[in-house]
């Protein structure tokens, strides 16, 4: 019988919880792997390489090579993935964003299974099949290899500084904002929604903001974070592109890191781009806020300093951040609306200085 539509890619491993970490070597046992290279975010090697290598070994897989990595320059990653031994079968890359993007470009270059072990929860980078790299100086997002494990051991995200929890709740309800904008793009004409993709994303945010919960760093709060981050990724490799995900408040963060010397965690500029652009597409805007209100996010904001001027330019900017997208930020008027609430919301008047 003849079938339609297309296939797609999801994780053959998905271990999200207390203790993952000593287990990596039966996960990846079970996958057939008899030997994987590493790559460590910075200071890693100290904090988790014995436990990694001990579980590694004790299920047999040869550790082919292992290095600690601190760059996301192309170059770099190029050289780096066409020096690695012939016979590897996997790239494990454990650590923040710039390890993860790092590893999941190698095994883009190098077509291999690549497993993303994150040690923080700062955004859905860990389950997205593009990386942020530096091409010629400038930050730009390349294809790159779906996961083929997630591994993310709650503990360890735990350990992780309380700002990477806030980050990755920003970018966690950032869905909200961006799912709005990209049906608002297809009735305007400017793109198709697929439906299955909207669903994901959507069931993803949904089930975390209405996860109770007393503190961020509870194990099932924590697990309902990650496991809504990784929902994410699978919606964005339905779609075939970051749109269910990533919206007009991925803009102005992005036109943000552009714009400061020092720019805040993506997940932090994306959260108040969010609460900005709800109340711009009056769509949830209350729920927003009684989620960052709750999870402590704006009082952590407020703590920044951040600029209203610096959000200003960041709005005007954003447009020119995705020329090809059409979200709300696209049509002046709602440009013009948003730097009025700048001023105007009371909200991002206490956070904003």
């Amino acid at each position: 019988m003849a079938t339609t539509g297309k296939s797609i890619a999801i994780p053959a491993i998905l271990k999200v919880g207390r203790g993952a970490l000593d287990n990596i070597g039966s996960y990846l046992k079970e996958e057939n792997f008899r030997n994987a290279v590493i790559y460590f975010g910075n200071g890693l090697i100290e904090l988790f390489g014995m436990k990694v290598m001990d579980s590694l070994k004790e299920a047999g897989i040869e550790v082919l090579e292992y290095r600690e990595i601190d760059t996301v320059y192309i170059d770099d990653i190029v050289e780096m993935a066409f020096t690695l031994p012939n016979k590897v079968q996997t790239i494990i890359a454990i650590g923040g964003g710039k390890v993860i993007d790092a590893g999941k470009y190698a095994a883009f270059l190098r077509n291999l299974p690549f497993i993303s072990v994150p040690t923080s929860s700062s955004s859905d980078g860990f389950s997205s099949a593009s990386a942020s790299l530096i091409v010629e100086g400038r930050r730009t997002s390349v294809p790159a290899r779906l996961a083929h494990g997630i591994i993310v051991d709650t503990e360890v995200i735990r350990t992780a500084p309380e700002r990477f929890i806030y980050s990755g709740i920003g970018d966690m309800v950032s869905k909200i904002t961006a799912l709005y904008d990209w049906l608002f793009e297809a009735r305007a004409g400017y793109a198709q929604v697929n439906d299955f993709a909207v669903m994901i994303a959507k069931k993803a945010v949904n089930s975390f903001v209405r996860t109770p919960f007393e503190s961020i760093q509870e194990e099932l709060f924590l697990k309902e974070l990650l496991d809504s981050l990784a929902m994410s990724g699978i919606a964005n490799e339905i779609a075939g592109s970051s749109a269910p995900t990533s919206g007009s408040e991925h803009l102005i963060s992005h036109a943000l890191d552009k714009l400061l010397e020092r720019p805040q965690l993506h997940g932090i500029q994306v959260g108040i781009a969010t609460y900005l652009m709800a109340r711009v597409q009056d769509h949830r805007h209350v729920r927003v806020n009684t989620i960052f209100t709750d999870t402590g996010f704006w009082k952590y904001v407020e703590t920044l300093g951040m600029k209203k001027e610096d959000f200003s330019k960041a709005i005007d900017m954003a447009p020119s951040i995705k020329p090809h997208r059409h979200t709300y930020l696209h049509e002046e008027p709602y440009r013009e609306m948003a730097k009025r609430l700048l001023e105007e919301d009371e909200i991002l008047g206490r956070i904003l200085v």
